[in-house]
């Protein structure tokens, strides 16, 4: 007895052929004599995680056919939901009729048709039919639906192919095709044409950009985008590869517009692997055939490219990386040579435990800048530096919860300069350096649970430099901060390092509340023996006295964060301050900055740097959400940049709409004014929808 038989409809979506077991409910399950099984009254059947309910299912083993009476109503584990008033299918559900039929897919896309025909397992045609993502509220018409004569569904490509098909808006028709092929919403890639855009921009005038995209198998693709203006004909490009170790992706475009005689092109490439060993590999590359065209169409707001190949590894102990670096500047008032363009760096790094309790560490690295000038001095300086540093440490507790930490370190450097006469061809430069270091961490909790830490520190420390004294190409702008006020050396690369005896002191305090705001402050100095001539006015380090550090840090529940560091001098005042505000949850992304610096002629600053930055993101409800950034000089009392940005988005379109400005004050680039717009409509894998088939029509 073939009691599986009217089961097999849970499977046609599916695609399943195999019988498995099933599981019926009905009020009444009848064999006459004639060879048919009826099962009738609240008819509900289980399988494979389906459920398919329908008042009547008749199976006529003489005919071999499938009768369903509904309401019908299927529903799959993936969320398809099939309904029908009444179905005559085969057995196995190859082929068949279902009449009065609505589908969703991926509770996003609705199709309801008169009748669908299902033909070999695979192709599902849909007659008069109506499709949409948006709600739908009694008679009315949804916000869009596309009527169509006819709509073949394939399931294994999981496209929609439409027939004689018109776009409507409220019921109003405003676009018709005659054929058209869309991807379902369960196919996350799917080669089309996607959803156009349009900029306008005061230099380049009203454009339209026509993405289309190519897939080229299951790991690679190709985005083509031709943007066309008055002003400009630019073909942008996009490939993507994803391979079993890793990724690459390269984009870029080439123009011929107005603003500009000749092609004007960009290219920035990317690529990270895993390699044998634990070694990780990337690359990337920036390029550009002049200053202004980045920012001319909204590619990148950078002024300095950098093109770079590095290998890491990281294992138990050990440390190894190496970069080779490529610069290239944008800006008007700087030369290649300065940078200088090629920089080159490769380190082996090992810890292991060592003599009297303490730590071990190696360090062997290498490292290059090579400028492609021949001038004499800095614009033609090339230095090659190779070194090793052995480093011992080790911590103590002692008595009253005291914390002592003494560090020995050692350092030997070779340098080779080339076309600068002012420093020797080759050079050996041995510096060592010891310290003391002590905490004393005193903690008390309140009532309230809170804990709080006071924590004064101490260190002596003691640096010695023999030999050389080679050109500073990687320790220029140090400052100082939390992070190295307790460090031997405070210099951020190795061609410089601090030398004679030295005292650093700091007090730090932390609150950690029970309902999980957290709270620090930082107060340190630092001093010396003798003046080192390497550090500059606004680094807080020159002077035989430190600027006093003044550091805090704000963070709560709700993903906020504020972080302030300032440098004060004793004698002339705020030096430096920074400050940046994070705060990050369902309906803020908040991230602001704030700079100050005084003017120091040493760093090439003429005037007082005072600025802000702020880049944020409401959602104002599920509907509406709003970006608003940009960037103010103070100083110059001028903006540097304004973003604004509007979404409105519902379940089933989402609209777009941008302005942008850049207020230019270089030679090489100009102001830049940009309007945008774009849109998509949801339902299918070229736009998603926002949460599904919205089930209420309240606004």
């Amino acid at each position: 007895m073939r009691l599986f038989a009217f089961v097999l409809a849970l499977l046609w979506p599916l695609g399943l052929g195999a019988q498995q077991a099933a599981q019926l409910i009905a009020d009444r399950v009848i064999l006459n004599g004639a060879g048919q099984l009826i099962a009738t009254g609240n008819v509900t059947a289980f399988y494979d995680g389906a459920e398919l309910s329908a008042s009547e299912i008749l199976y006529d083993q003489a005919n071999d056919t499938l009768q369903i009476t509904g309401p019908i109503v299927i529903r799959l584990a993936d969320g398809t939901l099939l309904t029908a008033s009444r179905a005559d299918l085969d057995p196995q559900l190859e082929n068949g009729i279902l009449l009065g039929a609505r589908i969703v897919l991926d509770q996003q896309l609705q199709l309801v048709a008169n009748q669908i025909d299902r033909q070999e397992g695979r192709y599902s045609q849909l007659y008069n039919t109506a499709a949409t993502a948006c709600r739908v509220c009694g008679d009315g018409p949804p916000l869009w639906e596309i009527r169509a004569a006819r709509v073949i569904h394939d399931d294994v490509e999981r496209q929609l192919y439409f027939q004689d098909a018109s776009l409507r808006i409220r019921g109003i028709p405003v676009l018709w095709v005659p054929r058209m092929r869309l991807p379902d919403p369960t196919l996350d890639r799917a080669t089309g044409l996607l959803v156009p855009q349009q900029r306008n921009t005061n230099r380049l005038g009203f454009g339209l950009k026509l993405p289309y995209f190519f897939t080229l198998g299951d790991s690679r693709d190709l985005t083509v985008t031709p943007y066309v203006s008055p002003e400009t004909r630019t073909l942008e490009l996009r490939y993507r590869q994803a391979f079993r170790n890793g990724t690459f992706q390269a984009e870029g475009a080439i123009s011929q517009d107005t603003l500009l005689d000749g092609t004007r092109a960009y290219l920035f490439m990317s690529g990270d692997f895993d390699l044998r060993d634990g070694y990780q590999l990337d690359f990337d590359v920036e390029s550009s055939s002049d200053p202004g065209y980045l920012s001319a169409y909204g590619y990148s707001d950078k002024d300095r490219l950098d093109s770079a190949v590095s290998l890491l590894r990281v294992r138990d102990g050990t440390l190894f990386k190496t970069r080779l670096t490529f610069y290239e500047t944008l800006r008007n008032d700087e030369s290649r040579d300065s940078l200088p363009p090629v920089v080159a760096d490769l380190s082996y790094s090992r810890s292991s435990a060592g003599p009297f309790g303490g730590r071990l560490h190696y360090t062997a690295s290498l490292d290059a800048a090579y400028r492609t000038s021949n001038t004499d001095g800095d614009e033609g300086r090339d230095v090659l530096r190779g070194g090793g540093e052995g480093r011992w440490a080790r911590t103590w507790i002692l008595p009253q919860g005291v914390l002592a930490e003494a560090d020995l370190t050692a350092r030997a450097d070779l340098f080779a300069v080339a076309d600068d006469s002012a420093y020797p061809a080759t050079d050996l430069r041995f510096a060592p350096a010891a310290g003391l270091t002590l905490r004393w961490p005193l903690i008390a909790t309140s009532a309230s649970g809170a804990t709080q830490v006071i924590e004064p520190v101490i260190q002596v420390a003691w640096a010695e430099s023999y030999g050389a004294t080679p050109p500073n190409e990687d320790s220029t702008r140090t400052e100082l901060d939390r992070a190295n006020l307790f460090a031997l050396s405070r210099f951020a690369g190795e061609d410089a390092v601090q030398t004679g005896p030295q005292v650093a002191a700091g007090l730090s305090w932390s609150r950690f509340g029970a309902e999980g705001l957290e709270t620090t402050l930082v107060v340190g100095r630092v001093i010396r023996q003798e003046p080192d001539p390497d550090f500059t006015p606004s680094s807080g380090l020159d002077g035989d006295a430190s600027d006093w550090l003044v550091a805090g840090q704000i963070s709560g529940l709700g993903g906020f964060l504020f972080d302030a560091r300032s440098l004060w001098d004793a004698d002339d005042g705020l030096n430096v301050a920074d400050s940046r505000i994070s705060w990050r949850n369902d309906w803020i992304t908040l991230g602001a900055n704030y700079i100050w610096q005084s003017p120091d002629m040493s760093e090439g600053r003429t005037g007082t740097i005072s600025e802000w930055t702020v880049e944020s993101v409401f959602a104002i409800n599920q509907t509406w959400t709003l970006d608003v950034g940009g960037r103010y000089d103070i100083a110059a009392d001028r903006p540097v940049s304004a973003d604004l940005g509007v979404t409105w988005q519902n379940e089933c379109v989402t609209v777009d709409v941008s302005a942008s400005r850049r207020f230019a004050s270089s030679d090489t680039v100009d102001p830049t004014t940009t309007f945008g717009i774009s849109g998509s409509i949801g339902g299918f894998s070229t736009g998603r929808a926002a949460g599904g088939l919205t089930t209420g029509c309240g606004n």
